[in-house]
């Protein structure tokens, strides 16, 4: 297990648990308990953790780990549900994509779709049928390339926890457009309150891109599923659809749907 590997699953089980023991997570990772000490020490440095006599505590109730750890986690489910979600976007739709793992599958998904290709007739050069609109580096880096897709990307200040861009330079752009879909990626799903971020600055730009989209999909896996965060984007009435992985049990799948929430499982 390289170090990176290792990182990604003590933050995954201090994020599961709040709190971790040096000796427990050695056993759960198969290492020394003195790498453990080291890799702890680490994380600490980069604020990403407490350390405590024995172990680690999560950062407060608003933990929050950085994309490039996130990455791995619940992977082959964020694609199928990234592939699922792409699909309901219809051609010459312009969708907005906010930042995140779970979104940034969607991007991928969308990029290859077939249908979107289009290469403009008699050699000329690709014509745009489709328009992205994000705040989120990572997506318009991957998406500028693909000649099939029009990238608008909001200003603001970029977050190193997430690559995406904040703050009122980024509203200034949504209050100008007009979204038909959004697809938006959450910390937290909650059949009652509604979707939940953990960063304020980015629950609100979030929520400008719900407000400014004729339909709102929310594409999470099962984990982010019946909880809460710190900072609301939008209550549940504003939520169109949910696509999941199969690991949401029927009661919540239940409980969408009795907020008028149409559920789609992958």
């Amino acid at each position: 297990m390289s170090r990176d590997e290792r990182w990604t699953a003590l933050l995954d089980l201090l994020a599961d648990r709040g709190r971790l023991e040096v000796d427990e997570a050695a056993l759960a990772l198969q290492v020394s308990t003195a790498t453990i000490r080291r890799d702890l020490d680490r994380l600490a440095e980069q604020r990403m953790l407490t350390r405590t006599r024995g172990g680690a505590v999560a950062h407060g109730v608003s933990y929050e780990l950085p994309l490039r750890y996130r990455t791995a986690r619940h992977a082959s489910q964020k694609q199928r549900i990234g592939k699922a979600a792409a699909s309901m976007v219809e051609a010459g739709e312009v969708v907005g994509l906010t930042g995140g793992t779970t979104t940034t599958e969607v991007a991928r998904a969308l990029a290859l779709r077939g249908d979107l290709a289009s290469d403009g007739g008699h050699g000329a050069p690709r014509q745009p049928v489709l328009t992205v609109v994000t705040n989120a580096l990572n997506i318009a880096n991957e998406l500028v390339i693909r000649p099939q897709i029009k990238i608008v990307v909001t200003g603001g200040v970029a977050r190193p926890q997430s690559y995406e861009l904040t703050g009122p330079l980024a509203g200034g752009v949504l209050r100008e457009i007009t979204l038909d879909t959004a697809v938006l990626g959450i910390d937290a799903l909650d059949p009652e309150q509604g979707a939940y971020a953990h960063h304020e600055d980015e629950a609100s730009i979030n929520r400008q891109l719900a407000e400014r989209a004729h339909r709102v999909i929310v594409a999470a896996d099962s984990s982010k599923i019946g909880r809460r965060a710190f900072a609301r984007i939008c209550d549940i009435e504003t939520v169109d659809a949910l696509v999941t992985d199969q690991e949401i049990s029927a009661e919540a799948v239940g409980r969408f749907k009795e907020a008028g929430v149409a559920v789609t499982t992958v």
